[in-house]
């Protein structure tokens, strides 16, 4: 994480605004069903909104709803306005519900929300006191299954959390990435990917008994897990294989489980660019400029060539080699913005491929 607040801060110093009345704005953060030390979402945004908020002086905050419910979330958003936080960020699309709910009640309060698309708020319109970013997650997810047969893996993996929108975004990206790799490399006919849902958003002993299956029986050599902490499961299976390898995702999570499960375990992590949207929006909003934003549900990828400024990429950690060096990934960013590559971005069915996918539905 402490790459993140790196990249955090300098984007702070780019965005700083002086020209703002001191002690007018106030944010606070809501989780969602998980807690700011998630290595995920929830971190993620705390540690953005954290960094911006004492760079500027600005009051900070965050609420943890005692369940996990509309109800529950709809009570952080009443605390917060009681207690005088007029800017609320919240990560991930279980907030949809509750910005229905709120986003008439509190005009004053502008809302932050990532990962909370149209589909998430039930039919009601966007307030112009709302912005919502959602991601371009099959981009990332075909870098990311790109990377891995390049990097010579031919027995891949995905094990999605929930099949919502966005995880299946990311499913059928990294499908994509991998069947186009196998093909410039010519062995689309050896390459299989196995593919389920976990139907959750965490591991446990039943998800990581199929994974051990997958690893010792199928032989799979590295997977993509994707979703929340299920990565706890194929991170848990990978490392009693020798060689078993995983892909992390929304932020770089070869920290946490590498730093838990075995060195070396993360190939890379397909990545969204989620403390960079919270400090623009936050800067954005102290400068005055939120009219700019609100009311709109925003897809965001890729802005330019240089990766570390998308808000789409793979991990800085990813494990390079000369099968699939640095500059490979450069130019394959390239050709994606310049639209040499193009990445579908429907979810209704599973891409066609000449590599070999088996879907495998749920786990339970």
């Amino acid at each position: 994480m402490k790459k993140i607040v790196s990249v955090v801060l300098a984007v702070i110093m780019l965005l700083s605004v002086a020209a703002f009345a001191e002690g007018e704005y106030r944010v606070a953060m809501i989780t969602d069903y998980g807690d700011i030390t998630d290595q995920s979402f929830n971190q993620t945004t705390y540690e953005a909104c954290k960094a911006y908020c004492e760079a500027e002086g600005i009051d900070f905050t965050y609420y943890k709803p005692n369940g996990d419910s509309t109800a529950e979330r709809v009570a952080m958003v009443e605390k917060a306005d009681d207690e005088g936080y007029n800017i609320i960020v919240m990560p991930g699309y279980a907030f949809g519900e509750t910005i229905a709910e709120v986003q008439e009640e509190y005009k004053d309060t502008y809302f932050i929300a990532l990962d909370v698309s149209e589909g998430d708020l039930g039919g009601a319109a966007v307030a112009s006191n709302v912005y919502c970013a959602v991601y371009k997650e099959e981009l990332c997810g075909y870098m990311a299954g790109y990377a891995a047969v390049k990097l010579g893996y031919t027995h891949l993996g995905f094990l999605g959390g929930m099949a919502v929108p966005a995880v299946v975004r990311y499913g059928f990206g990294f499908v994509q990435g991998v069947n186009a790799a196998a093909e410039e490399l010519g062995i689309a006919g050896d390459v299989t990917v196995e593919y389920v849902y976990g139907n959750q958003f965490f591991g446990d002993a039943d998800i990581t008994a199929y994974m051990d299956n997958w690893y010792q029986t199928l032989g799979v050599q590295v997977v993509f897990a994707c979703g929340g902490g299920i990565y706890s499961s194929a991170a848990e299976a990978a490392a009693k294989v020798d060689g078993g390898k995983v892909i992390g995702v929304d932020v770089d999570q070869a920290g946490i489980i590498d730093g838990t499960y075995g060195e070396g375990l993360t190939v890379t992590s397909a990545m969204k660019g989620l403390g960079a949207t919270v400090i623009t929006l936050l800067a954005e909003t102290v400068a005055g400029n939120f009219s700019n934003y609100g009311g709109k549900v925003e897809a965001l990828g890729l802005i330019g060539t240089e990766p570390a400024l998308n808000y789409v990429q793979l991990a800085p950690s990813t494990q390079f080699s000369d099968s699939f060096t640095e500059a490979d990934y450069n130019d394959l960013v390239a050709k994606m913005f310049n639209g040499e590559i193009t990445v579908s971005d429907a979810i209704d069915a599973m891409p066609a491929t000449t590599v070999t996918v088996n879907d495998l539905g749920t786990v339970k």
